[in-house]
């Protein structure tokens, strides 16, 4: 895999200000296998730096940036699973599934992540069972939640569907009523399930009830209880 952009760095785990829970339960020689089978690589905005197909080679983890998880269907529309936010493992469905990556990633921002090697990452697994349990307690929560999004988005009306997403960013992503939305018009249409034409129809509508306010890729939500009312209805 070859990026375009990139600017590699070799940065000691044991005092990284941005290391997940995971790692904080690894001891000092863990620690150290750890710094000497990563690389903390910078990634420029619009970077695919991962895609579907491609064999599993490394396990990245996302320190700074945000990232859209996504698949291409047969017809070549893309699917926006979900954004990724700082402090989380990507590939971790494939590391025992299976050898390739079933998703691709694109960098939404510009990134800082780590690439470890995934033999020593499997190995890690193996050897310290805290480690193990609090990557399985990110992936099954990230998967239940993923799952409930896919079916609520499935079961409900373009109004509802938009709110969803709209909480999703606001509750789940930016942890703020007020973000910088880090997709086009044509992404976020991909992460709600929904045409172009009806996403620009329900931004205008919410934007005409005075939901939300939106200046360029700034959003800010106006009535947060409406917006739940119309996700629970919708």
């Amino acid at each position: 895999m070859v990026l375009s952009h990139y600017i590699d760095y070799k940065v000691n785990c044991s005092c990284c200000e941005d290391r997940s829970c995971a790692v904080n339960v690894l001891n000092k020689n863990e620690l150290e296998l750890l710094h000497e089978n990563s690389h903390e690589i910078e990634i420029k905005k619009g970077e695919i730096f991962l895609r579907s197909g491609v064999l599993n080679t490394h396990i990245i983890y996302l320190k700074k940036g945000y990232v859209k998880e996504f698949v291409i269907s047969k017809n070549k529309k893309n699917k926006i699973l979900q954004i990724v936010k700082p402090r989380a493992y990507l590939g971790l469905h494939s590391l025992f599934g299976d050898r390739v990556s079933h998703f691709s990633y694109a960098a939404l921002s510009d990134l800082k992540v780590c690439y470890i090697n995934i033999s020593t990452f499997k190995n890690l697994v193996k050897i310290n069972g805290a480690f193990a349990h609090e990557l399985l307690t990110f992936v099954c929560q990230e998967t239940l939640y993923n799952y409930d999004r896919f079916i609520n988005q499935v079961q409900k009306n373009t109004n509802g569907r938009f709110a969803d997403v709209l909480l999703y960013l606001s509750d789940e992503i930016f942890d703020s009523l007020k973000f910088e939305l880090p997709l086009n018009r044509l992404e976020l249409s991909e992460l709600i399930g929904l045409s172009r034409e009806n996403t620009a129809r329900v931004i205008t509508k919410f934007k005409e009830d005075k939901i939300i306010n939106i200046t360029n890729r700034a959003i800010e939500i106006l009535k947060p209880d409406l917006l739940k009312k119309i996700s629970l209805n919708g």
